[in-house]
């Protein structure tokens, strides 16, 4: 289980580069605060409408870096997410198959026709 200053520290760098791409687009190409927000969630989101392209030297440079060091950020935090969903998940079947016991069969095992009590021979 991921322990609670992980998840911390992951949500909190995750808030920062959002943060900061946020900043830097504000005042390097001069966009509204939703815009840059917007900008930067989908750059590191990796999904890039086009709707907005910074047209700035500046912009365009950091842009690039953001993109570098932002996405490995999103990768991080998307996999350590994963790998969570996953824990919990085997831990649910652990727990399920712990209840059931062995005194259920599988439901793909055949029976053994000689202990069939409603033999019809």
């Amino acid at each position: 289980m991921i322990d609670g200053f992980r998840v911390i520290t992951i949500l909190a760098t995750l808030g920062t580069v959002i943060a900061s791409g946020t900043v830097f687009f504000r005042w390097a190409e001069g966009w509204s605060w939703l815009d840059s927000y917007f900008f930067t969630v989908i750059t590191l989101s990796t999904v890039g409408y086009g709707s907005l392209v910074p047209e700035t030297a500046i912009g365009k440079i950091g842009t690039t870096v953001f993109i570098v060091v932002g996405l490995g950020v999103f990768a991080v935090a998307i996999q350590q997410f994963g790998a969570f969903a996953m824990r919990k998940r085997e831990e649910h079947v652990e727990w399920l198959v712990a209840r059931l016991g062995d005194s259920h069969k599988a439901a793909n095992e055949d029976t053994d026709p000689s202990k069939d009590s409603t033999d019809r021979t």
